[in-house]
């Protein structure tokens, strides 16, 4: 492989990721937005409709009919998931009550 492909697939993971990071960011601030809002549906709807054409038009101007460069894409989507993911999870404490693990079992 030469240094212009290499160049290329690193450019097409780089766009996968900003692709990955916008969808599911916008993922995260939708499901933020609908929390408070009196028209979730809408946001959902909508924020659905606009992330995924965003996100393949993205994919098919990237990829660009090469499937070496769609797979360098897929695989930043998917790091950009695991990135997103990562930074928007709840820390373990925020999970339970007073500090102690939750026991949903009936007690007997």
């Amino acid at each position: 492989m030469n240094e212009t492909m290499m160049l290329t697939l690193a450019l097409a993971a780089t766009a996968g990721c900003a692709l990955g990071a916008l969808f599911f960011g916008g993922l995260w601030w939708t499901v933020r937005k609908t929390v408070s809002s009196q028209r979730p549906a809408f946001w959902l709807l909508g924020s659905l409709l606009l992330r995924t054409s965003a996100t393949l038009a993205g994919f098919y101007f990237v990829g660009d009919g090469q499937w070496q460069r769609l797979l360098a894409c897929c695989l930043g989507f998917v790091l950009a998931r695991c990135i997103v993911v990562r930074l928007t999870a709840a820390p373990v404490a925020a999970l339970s009550v007073s500090g102690k693990e939750v026991d949903h079992a009936p007690q007997s």
